[in-house]
């Protein structure tokens, strides 16, 4: 039986994951708010994950070296001119969280707010990630979040496969020192960069592939959800697949599962 302190704290994550779920437009019914307020209005609609194996091991390293490591490699993107998309570029856009999170999400490429600041996610878009994350029961500093590319394509296009291949070299190096349980792949493109193929997001999204042994959860880029709010309910889908990999809960801290 929980205690007080136990019930008090129990109950303030409850509530900080129904406000995160509110400001991210995923409202649940009044019946699913007062049982499972995390659960969507439609459960017959969520695709179960044909992966049953466990997360992978964790890849063995000393404790710092991850940050070490790539902090070293920020300075070399900083510099980088391996392809066109640096004659433009304010500043490369490294990735930023937690050296050693055990989720990922990766996008695409950097747009003009992100290339003023230097950090991935930092506009609009990523003003709806980090709602997601917060309904997650999580906070943007628990995660690690990083692009396909490190500096802006032109006029926010799609990053082409030659820029792409050019800096394939930096996502890997970020997804081996970071080591993560499960990567989100946000849009078409970063899903595809991550898993090969060339499927729609809606023939990808709903279920697992995989980086190496690394599950990969593709969905909808949150550039796309502002575009098209009714689509929210499919990436709230894909996330709870990824809570539940990870065995998060509202009374849980991301490196207590």
């Amino acid at each position: 039986m929980m205690n007080r302190s136990e019930i008090a704290r129990y109950a303030r994550a409850l509530r900080e994951r129904l406000e995160g779920h509110r400001l991210a437009g995923w409202e649940p019914p009044l019946a699913a708010e007062r049982i499972a307020p995390d659960l969507p209005a439609h459960t017959d609609h969520v695709q179960a994950s044909p992966v049953t194996s466990s997360a992978p091991a964790e890849t063995p390293r000393e404790s710092g070296s991850s940050e070490k490591t790539l902090e070293l490699l920020r300075g070399e993107v900083a510099g980088c001119s391996r392809c066109r998309l640096h004659e433009g570029r304010a500043q490369a856009v490294f990735g930023v969280g937690d050296p050693n999170a055990r989720l990922m999400f990766v996008g695409e490429g950097p747009g003009s707010e992100e290339d003023r600041q230097g950090e991935p996610f930092v506009g609009p878009a990523g003003q709806l990630l980090d709602k997601i994350i917060v309904a997650m029961g999580l906070r943007r500093a628990d995660v690690y979040i990083a692009n396909v590319v490190k500096c802006r394509p032109p006029n926010n296009r799609n990053p082409r496969s030659d820029e792409m291949e050019a800096c394939r070299g930096y996502l890997d190096q970020q997804i081996g020192r970071v080591a993560p349980e499960v990567i989100v792949a946000l849009g078409t493109v970063a899903a595809r960069a991550l898993v090969g193929g060339e499927l729609s997001m809606g023939k990808m999204r709903g279920r697992f592939h995989h980086y190496g042994e690394v599950p990969v959860m593709p969905t909808y880029h949150p550039a796309y959800l502002l575009r098209t709010p009714s689509e929210k309910r499919k990436v709230w889908e894909d996330i709870q697949q990824v809570m539940a990999r990870l065995e998060l809960g509202p009374d849980e801290s991301p490196r207590s599962a």
